[in-house]
């Protein structure tokens, strides 16, 4: 029996401003991450949560932003590591501004899907490929930009 893996849930939350389709990432603090990648905000579940919850507080902990509704994107497992990380991707709530709200990251934006590829762990730009096509099946990308021309009347 080899050594359990640990589990970790978070949100990859996007938006379109001004026909820009953005994502939400963060960026761990501290001297020895200066030079790590950015990722989706994310932690360990507390005992009794579900993914999705711990999720949805995780998101609220690092960046302020409270979830709206969410679809599970799967999880992908570090090459390096033995974590797995559920991800779960919503549209952010209109007018969401990501503050650094935990000591734990010292960044909290929405970046475009092309900044979004450069900064993210590598391992974890599953995320956004699964993103992509699922807003190009869905027809999810036509619905946001459609719905920022008209907030923007």
């Amino acid at each position: 029996m080899g050594i359990p893996m640990k589990q970790s849930a978070g949100t990859l939350l996007y938006r379109t401003v001004d026909g820009v389709f953005e994502v939400l990432l963060v960026h761990a603090s501290g001297n020895y991450n200066k030079r790590s990648p950015w990722g989706i905000p994310k932690g360990i579940p507390d005992e009794g949560e579900t993914l999705e919850q711990a999720a949805r507080r995780e998101t609220v902990e690092e960046t302020g932003i409270t979830s709206e509704s969410l679809r599970e994107l799967g999880f992908i497992e570090y090459k390096k590591s033995r974590k797995r990380v559920h991800c779960f991707c919503g549209p952010a709530p209109e007018g969401a501004e990501p503050r650094c709200a935990s000591w734990e990251i010292d960044k909290a934006q929405f970046v475009t899907i092309e900044k979004a590829r450069e900064l993210i762990h590598p391992d974890q730009c599953e995320f956004i490929e699964r993103l992509e096509k699922w807003i190009a099946s869905s027809g999810t990308r036509a619905e946001l930009d459609e719905a920022d021309v008209h907030s923007a009347k």
